[in-house]
């Protein structure tokens, strides 16, 4: 048998690769890839939408010397089935080269290294011009006209990515200015949330800066960990192969207690219910989130469920992870114990309780409504046991009144409009518990509460000192804390 040698066409090659799926945030997010893996603390991604436009991302990491950017430039320049370092970001090989021509016609790449500079170009109508692999090799110049070159001078060793030529990012846009800057509006929002772990300092790791056209991107969480009534569940954490993968499932708030920023970040105009699901970090960098893989559907019981999951980079090949670090599926070792974490999280996203018309599991907080739940199904009850309820219930004149307002307590809690409730929370709007009038909403309740109460009284004393752990005012603690203020300078 005759072996003969077959290389592909490069011009053809490069053509094709170009169309291999990239977003211009994906794209980016690979160079960005790149910079993280050369411990840079510091990436500015700059772009100019006027005259000729171009995209530039400068870095401060560890640089490259000529051999090595020579080597980085090629096509394949590392072997996917290498074993690689810990926090290395990349895999394939390819990263550097498609995500950029996906975007560009021509890309450079200069390089500090022991205070030497070196560049390297992929340009496109070259390689078309030459039918063959020819890449530019820059003197200095051609260094010296390079954008931002000046940021690397100043450095002791980084690197600057340049995409000229943008036909393929501006193709079919009636106004180039617009639609680059409209693009990378997008890019900034997503950034924010795929390098979220690190724009903010986690555990030992510093934080890393990242900005576009000088402007930082903050830290999107999707977890909300910040918030007061995000629940936190047990970190689980299993091995494969002998490498640890980490499950870490949080129960993010009702979006009633949310600011319009918390909803945003959370979901926004996407709507939280879809955003639920496993959020799939390799190396503390987001690849995929808001699935369950088909282990589950996206329903009501597990809306508010999240679950971050950390995978390194020595189980991509079971992960069959791509090119864009974009898509992955889980093998089936993985989905066993993923299956076994959402029968976890549903139960509490869900509030599960058990049957025998028991009261669901009480909490830390004096609420309304109880719920229960029977062998003939779910319901909720007035809780009896709420200090306005029982405040009132003692006041009353007899007991005839008093079996009057047990009567109607009984008819609202018969006419509770389940239904209705379901399909507004399915909807994700907001109650209307929350107008101009909810400062004087509750400032009534509490006056109401209180009224008649003498100042020293020991029930006074004890309800001020736990107004911020009843229903409605543990929804409102800034407030709640006001009003109890008005009402304790009453005694002074």
């Amino acid at each position: 048998m005759k072996e003969i040698e077959h290389p592909p066409h490069a011009a053809s090659l490069l053509e094709s690769m170009r169309s291999i799926g990239y977003t211009l945030e994906s794209a980016l997010a690979d160079i960005l890839d790149n910079s993280l893996s050369a411990n840079a603390k510091n990436i500015y991604v700059e772009f100019r939408p006027h005259d000729i436009p171009y995209i530039a991302i400068i870095d401060d990491g560890e640089g490259m010397s000529p051999s090595a950017l020579q080597q980085a430039m090629r096509h394949g320049s590392t072997n996917p089935l290498d074993k690689r370092a810990t926090d290395d970001m990349g895999r394939y090989g390819l990263g550097l080269k498609t995500s950029s021509l996906s975007q560009c016609r021509k890309m450079t790449v200069v390089s500090k290294h022991d205070s030497i500079v070196s560049g390297l170009c992929w340009d496109l109508d070259v390689v078309i011009d030459r039918q063959s692999w020819v890449i530019l090799e820059l003197d200095e110049a051609d260094l010296a006209n390079i954008p931002h070159v000046d940021i690397l001078d100043k450095r002791k060793s980084g690197t600057l990515v340049l995409w000229q030529n943008l036909d393929k990012l501006i193709a079919g846009e009636v106004s180039v200015e617009t639609a680059l800057v409209g693009k990378m509006s997008h890019v900034y929002d997503h950034l924010s949330l795929v390098f979220h772990r690190f724009l903010s300092k986690e555990d030992k790791k510093p934080r890393v800066n990242i900005s576009i056209n000088g402007k930082s991107l903050p830290p999107v969480d999707p977890f909300l960990m910040d918030h007061q009534a995000t629940q936190q569940l047990e970190q689980e954490s299993f091995s494969i192969e002998n490498e640890k993968v980490v499950v870490k499932p949080f129960i993010i708030p009702h979006y009633s207690k949310l600011s319009v920023k918390e909803i945003e970040q959370a979901g926004g105009v996407d709507g939280i219910r879809n955003h639920q699901g496993f959020y799939i970090y390799r190396n503390r960098r987001l690849i995929i989130w808001g699935t369950w893989f088909r282990l589950a559907g996206k329903d009501e019981l597990s809306k508010l469920a999240r679950v971050r999951v950390d995978i390194p980079n020595a189980l991509d090949h079971l992960w069959t992870l791509d090119i864009k670090k974009s898509a992955a599926h889980p093998p089936e070792a993985v989905r066993r114990n993923l299956k076994r974490t959402i029968d976890r999280i549903r139960a509490v996203s869900g509030r599960t309780i058990t049957f025998r018309g028991r009261i669901a599991e009480r909490s830390e907080f004096t609420s309304t409504w109880n719920e229960v739940v029977d062998r003939s199904g779910v319901r909720f009850d007035i809780n009896r046991e709420h200090p306005l309820i029982s405040e009132f219930q003692s006041e009353l004149p007899g007991k005839h009144i008093e079996k009057l307002f047990e009567l109607i307590l009984k008819v609202i809690e018969a006419s509770f409009p389940a239904d209705a409730l379901y399909s507004r929370m399915a909807s994700d709007m907001k109650p209307g518990f929350n107008g101009e009038c909810l400062e004087g909403q509750l400032r009534d309740m509490a006056i109401t509460l209180f009224e008649g109460m003498a100042l020293e009284s020991p029930v006074r004393i004890h309800l001020l000192n736990t107004l911020h752990a009843i229903e409605p005012f543990n929804l409102y603690p800034a407030l709640t804390k006001k009003i109890v203020e008005e009402l304790e300078n009453l005694e002074q």
